[in-house]
């Protein structure tokens, strides 16, 4: 199955216009990566696309998802229109109670090692992404170290359950390091219909540059809305879950903290 998913992947990137979603997280990807890639998800605001104009209205999750959904479009044509109302209702809830924070300090001294805490609630899982970016813009911004930080130790991810999580991170090969900026939390379970939402958090051990400034650093938080609700997912011949509006929907989205300047002096 998972050999599938990847053809079916590799098959719609190589179509002209269409990308694809990951709404069972990243299984085989254990990197760095940038939220430009998450051209399938929709943004909950237009200033994650600052300067991009009309395409940054397109891209508001009220466009690019829910109105497809209200409309009957694609997979949710089978839907009533009561059933598209309520799961319009529940995706917007939970988008509500989806969060990102970031806890880092104000300033270091140069090449100081420090620890930066990110803390998400929500998202409907399965998985969810947690990345350290350098700016808060869905198409330019890249890894943390691109601002100068350093990622030196592999990243503490726990999961809605309080205990920490190792599997994803460990498929990565150990001789090839593990500090990286991007992680999957795992075992999230938000459900819309009960207000219930999941909660999880990372730790990334960082360094500091070398030579005195002010260096920007933000995280971005990548998840899926429709699997919170049995309104939102269909489920394939071996069972799993796949959001109703398809793997080229707009239903996942991309959500960052406020950029954190940070002074090294």
């Amino acid at each position: 199955m998972r050999a599938f998913l990847r053809l079916l992947a590799v098959a719609a990137l190589a179509a002209p216009g269409v990308s694809v979603a990951y709404p069972g997280g990243t299984p085989d990807f254990q990197t760095d990566v940038a939220p430009f890639c998450a051209a399938c998800h929709s943004s909950r605001s237009e200033a994650a696309l600052a300067g991009a104009g009309e395409r940054a209205a397109k891209e508001v999750a009220e466009r690019k998802h829910l109105s497809v959904v209200l409309s009957g479009q694609k997979g949710y044509a089978s839907l009533t229109e009561s059933d598209r109302r309520t799961l319009a209702d529940q995706i917007r809830a939970l988008d509500e109670a989806s969060t990102v924070t970031l806890a880092a300090p104000a300033s270091l001294l140069p090449g100081q090692t420090f620890d930066v805490r990110v803390d998400v609630t929500g998202g409907a899982g399965p998985v969810v992404g947690v990345a350290l970016v350098d700016r808060d813009h869905r198409w330019f911004a890249r890894p943390a170290a691109a601002a100068g930080w350093r990622v030196i130790a592999p990243p503490k991810i726990t999961g809605p359950d309080g205990q920490l999580q190792t599997e994803w991170l460990s498929r990565r090969p150990e001789g090839f390091d593990r500090n990286l900026s991007f992680v999957n939390i795992e075992k999230i379970a938000s459900d819309s219909s009960t207000k219930s939402w999941s909660k999880g958090s990372v730790v990334f051990t960082l360094r500091a540059p070398e030579r005195p400034g002010v260096y920007p650093l933000a995280a971005v938080y990548l998840y899926g809305t429709e699997k919170s609700t049995v309104l939102g997912y269909t489920t394939n011949p071996v069972g799993y879950k796949e959001p109703r509006g398809g793997f080229t929907g707009g239903s996942g989205r991309v959500l960052f903290t406020p950029v954190q300047n940070i002074t090294v002096k």
